[in-house]
């Protein structure tokens, strides 16, 4: 055998277990394994989204839209009494009710879809 041989033959004997040996895995610490999804967790936890209320909607002619102005009604897909729909990154995620706290509008989380729902959405 040629000098370069032997030396990563000597490499490959000293990386493996001796016949009959035993490989050592750390073990499993419940504690560690918390500190390291939340730390994975922490990670996204920073990352900003767009969540929007949507009442309905509609679509109209550019015509349609100058003619706008103060006490216009713009009619909706949507009927009175119907859920808002609550939508984050334009997918939806839940669906509530509109409800005034403090003078300032808020929704009320009535059903949260489910998460087969929202891979149907995907496809």
């Amino acid at each position: 055998m040629a000098d370069g041989e032997n030396l990563q033959a000597d490499q490959m004997s000293q990386e493996l277990p001796s016949e009959g040996g035993r490989a050592e895995f750390p073990t499993l610490d419940a504690t560690q394994q918390k500190k390291d999804f939340m730390r994975d967790l922490d990670f996204i936890l920073d990352i900003p989204l767009h969540l929007s209320a949507e009442l309905g909607r509609t679509s109209m002619i550019i015509n349609d839209l100058l003619q706008l102005g103060q006490g216009s009604v713009i009619e909706l897909t949507k009927l009175a009494g119907e859920p808002l729909e609550i939508l984050v990154n334009g997918k939806l995620i839940a669906r509530g009710e509109p409800v005034v706290v403090n003078e300032k509008f808020g929704v009320r989380i009535t059903d949260i879809i489910s998460p087969l729902e929202r891979v149907k959405q995907l496809a």
